[in-house]
């Protein structure tokens, strides 16, 4: 019965969100426009540059980690059909990565945080560490050599960075009920690598030290809660879009974290180029995200960074 609450609330919301699409449009980018104001200071010679979804550039003394890279994006007709999607050969070559790429992280396997993993890896000889799932797909692409199947809070040093992962779980995006293509990527062979074969796998938060600060990335708003070892973070990037289908996220998230910045991302539609003007995620509400986390950290300082191109530092 509840469960059957649940996604009927979540059925009504969406639905009321498209009829008022454009009016929410308005409100995200004009809270886009206030937030990407917001100083932040960073150690300096520390660049942060987002890179759209959930994804980064970390760049420190000439080295660069990627976190979720996400470049090569393909359009929804591609996931309703069932078309094989892979990372594209030009996306990869034109990327510039502002110095040597000594890793990869990623929180779990979806397309939108995975897909080009293994394209970078190749371009880059780089490691790419996460989950078996992203295990799964950099064996397909013949990479296996360069994959790191993550251990829960060991500390992978890359380069200037120090690298954990803390356990945790994905949102659950249908309509509150379950974690979408979940398990692991399973399949053959490269021609079966639909976006509804990128299986989300292992979820993790990722502990960056580097600069003497550190930054928690969260590509997906939920968490493990007693999992969560990190205090006092200097900067949280936060993944937002589903943090509607997780009750008390903020709640629980910030009082065990306790940044002093946090970073929303991952309310950008992932169909659209990145070329074009960003649009929104159904129901991401970025209005209102400040308003939400300084109802429970007021103290807290809340910015945005505008996508590739454009950077803190």
């Amino acid at each position: 019965m509840w469960e059957a609450v649940t996604a009927a609330r979540h059925a009504v919301e969406l639905a009321h969100y498209r009829m008022t699409k454009s009016q929410h449009h308005r409100a995200d980018l004009a809270a886009l426009a206030k937030l990407e104001k917001v100083p932040v200071e960073l150690p300096t010679g520390l660049e942060i540059e987002w890179l759209g979804v959930a994804g980064y550039r970390l760049t420190y003394g000439g080295q660069t980690l990627l976190l979720d890279p996400f470049v090569s994006r393909f359009p929804l007709k591609d996931l309703l059909l069932r078309r094989t999607v892979l990372p594209d050969p030009d996306r990869i070559a034109d990327f510039d990565p502002h110095g040597k790429v000594v890793g990869i992280a990623c929180g779990h396997a979806h397309w939108d945080h995975s897909l080009d993993a293994p394209a970078f890896a190749r371009r880059f000889g780089c490691p790419v560490l996460g989950s078996i799932s992203l295990a799964n797909q950099m064996r397909l692409h013949g990479r296996s050599d360069q994959s790191v199947i993550a251990e829960p809070y060991r500390r992978y040093e890359l380069g200037p960075f120090e690298v954990s992962f803390t356990p945790s779980v994905h949102s659950k995006l249908v309509l509150g009920l379950s974690i979408p293509m979940d398990g692991d990527t399973d399949v053959q062979n490269l021609d079966q690598m639909t976006a509804q074969n990128y299986k989300c796998g292992q979820t993790w938060g990722i502990r960056i030290a580097v600069a003497g600060i550190v930054i928690y990335h969260q590509g997906s708003a939920d968490l493990i809660d007693d999992a969560v070892r990190d205090h006092d973070v200097d900067i949280f990037l936060a993944g937002i879009a589903g943090r509607n289908f997780t009750p008390q996220y903020w709640n629980r998230v910030l009082p065990r974290l306790r940044p002093k910045v946090i970073v929303p991302m991952h309310y950008d539609d992932f169909f659209a180029q990145v070329e074009e003007p960003i649009s929104f995620l159904p129901q991401t509400s970025l209005d209102s995200v400040a308003a939400e986390i300084k109802a429970v950290l007021p103290g807290a300082i809340v910015a945005a960074l505008p996508r590739a191109g454009q950077r803190f530092g």
